[in-house]
């Protein structure tokens, strides 16, 4: 198997399997275009899908760690509109979760619910970006061969890059709305406090704007120890998967799906065998350095002692059978009315809903979707109303 050919799969199991032109502006001297055409990966998964990958040279992360060439992949569907004053004024940025990337955005799936005309964020109607975070995709990450001798990244640092690359690789000043699920969540409440001004609102899914910790901490730290304790880890330098990040892997999907849903999908020991033996492959097709570093990145999460910079719309959507972000905590409940413009809903699990990895399900809730750009004063489309 390839290395670009792994890739995808490995964003396809994490994440779904777990359930025109481009418009360019001139690069600033410290980066470097590679490509601004539709990469076959992406055109395989939607083929309306344009895409570009972007260098930034000497790029210093927040630690003070840089990396010679910082390579960024990301995607776009639909085409810029410029208002009167000649910016764009139709840009959504759309952000993935953990150990995906932007093909797991333009799947049918993801396409069908939320992109396609008619539907919440109709790619005829906005200019909508995907962007590979750091780590992850297409974009640099450990195992492009540095492996555990990557410069250290948390989550400040995506939003730092992710905000590079929409204002000087794209050219954007400002955003339309932001829409991020689990990791891509929690990114959005980072931009919502670090760039108040820059977009008209910002809808965070399945994400807490509180620093990870309890039983979200607990989860991250065995499988990130788990993968460090390893022998045939052997300091990031291994040649075959570490058995522990398998484990890693099972404790991850017990966390990801809900309670209701496991007992209805594994009622005994064959459907338990067939659940971990599809684990397996799974893991065994993740760079156990890229989730390591992935996961680790979170620690340094915690936007709540910032939330009072926040002054666009927010729109906070969680599900109740969300073990990583418990409804019980009353976290929304607590923080969103706090906020100068504040809404969120919880939305309830059923038998059939997986939890956490409802996200990958836009379809279940693709309505609050609608009432989101709808507060931002989108009229709906005709499907909608």
């Amino acid at each position: 198997m390839n290395h670009a050919r792994a890739r995808t799969k490995i964003s396809l199991l994490l994440g779904l399997a777990l359930t025109g032109s481009l418009f360019t502006t001139p690069l600033l001297a410290e980066t470097q275009p590679t490509s601004q055409t539709a990469s076959p990966w992406d055109r395989q998964i939607n083929p309306d899908a344009v895409s570009g990958d972007v260098i930034y040279k000497n790029y210093k992360f927040r630690d003070g760690e840089t990396l010679d060439q910082l390579k960024i992949h990301y995607a776009t569907l639909g085409t810029p509109h410029k208002n009167a004053q000649g910016q764009i004024d139709n840009a959504v940025l759309v952000l993935h979760w953990t150990g995906a990337d932007s093909r797991a955005l333009l799947s049918p799936t993801y396409t069908k619910a939320l992109f396609a005309p008619g539907r919440p964020l109709d790619a005829k109607r906005y200019y909508l970006i995907f962007a590979d975070s750091v780590g992850h995709g297409q974009s640099s990450q450990p195992s492009d061969g540095l492996r555990a001798k990557f410069p250290n990244y948390d989550y400040g640092d995506m939003v730092d890059i992710q905000h590079k690359l929409v204002t000087q690789t794209l050219g954007i000043k400002h955003l339309h709305a932001i829409l991020g699920m689990s990791m891509g969540g929690m990114n959005a409440w980072q931009w919502a406090v670090a760039y108040p001004d820059m977009m008209d609102g910002v809808m965070p899914v399945v994400s807490l704007p509180i620093k990870v910790s309890g039983r979200n901490l607990l989860w991250r730290r065995m499988v990130v120890d788990s993968i460090r304790s390893d022998p045939q880890w052997k300091d990031g330098n291994y040649t075959q998967t570490p058995p522990n990040w398998i484990m890693g892997y099972n404790v991850l999907r017990m966390m990801i799906d809900s309670a209701p849903d496991l007992q209805r999908t594994i009622p005994d020991n064959a459907a338990a065998d067939k659940f971990l033996a599809n684990n397996r492959v799974a893991a065994d097709h993740v760079d156990a350095n890229d989730i390591l570093y992935s996961l680790k990145s979170s620690f340094s999460y915690n936007p709540e002692p910032d939330l009072g910079k926040i002054k666009t719309k927010l729109f906070a959507l969680n599900f109740s059978d969300d073990e990583f972000n418990p409804d019980s905590l009353h976290v929304l409940e607590t923080v969103v009315p706090k906020l100068k413009q504040g809404r969120y809903v919880v939305q309830a699990g059923t038998a059939s809903s997986p939890g956490h990895f409802t996200m990958t399900r836009p379809d279940l809730w693709a309505q609050h979707v609608g009432e989101f750009m709808q507060w931002l004063g989108d009229k709906p489309a005709a499907s909608q109303q």
